[in-house]
């Protein structure tokens, strides 16, 4: 029989939740993400604060490639997508459908990855470095730490889904496949204010 078919027999309706671990780790997830905003609410408030000391380098409106940028913006919004197609699937008891979207979620997280790490070497060769001036220094902190998160959420997701391969979909499991799909998402609201408030402010 598979794992499916066990799942859909056995698993009450909201996996995630259905037992005390699962709640505290919901609740414990909550706490940990009111730090997160705590931290980027840090580094926004740095970078609008040196966004204009760019002393003699490049200006944000002569560096940024808006299309480039916009591209991944839009892979990043693909892939929250993509996540909650996978909660679907978990809701629906289907591990199947589960990993397939969770798996294209971590592509489409690792071609953002890539969009960013071809800009940062871009930047680097019009000068625009880490050490090259204020803003340098405040853009690099700040899209950096998005970068690594997104870099620590492809991974997250990729143990959970190699660790749980055969073993299907449980209470025991379903709560960390939810909490990861609710981190993606946090760091897909997080991008959206760094395009805004670092793209498109900075060529405004």
């Amino acid at each position: 029989m598979s794992h499916d078919a066990v799942n859909n027999n056995t698993l009450p309706a909201n996996p995630e939740k259905a037992t005390l671990e699962g709640k505290n780790k919901f609740l414990g997830f909550w706490f940990f993400l009111g730090g997160e905003c705590v931290l980027f609410a840090s580094l926004f408030g740095t970078y609008l604060t040196l966004r204009k000391g760019y002393a003699d380098g490049p200006t944000p409106a002569e560096l940024f490639d808006l299309e480039l940028v916009f591209a991944a913006t839009m892979i990043l919004l693909v892939s929250s997508l993509t996540s909650v197609i996978a909660i679907f699937g978990l809701k629906e008891h289907n591990f199947k459908k589960m990993q397939i979207w969770l798996g294209i979620t971590v592509a489409l997280g690792l071609a953002f990855l890539i969009l960013e790490i071809y800009e940062f070497v871009h930047y680097i060769h019009l000068g625009h470095t880490m050490t090259s001036s204020a803003f340098g220094s405040a853009f690099y902190t700040l899209v950096g730490t998005h970068g690594a998160h997104v870099a620590f959420g492809v991974t997250w997701i990729t143990i959970l889904m190699v660790r749980n391969a055969k073993r299907g979909l449980s209470t025991y499991n379903a709560p960390k496949f939810y909490i990861a799909a609710l981190y993606w998402h946090f760091i897909d609201v997080v991008w959206v204010f760094i395009f805004t408030l670092v793209y498109l402010l900075g060529v405004a």
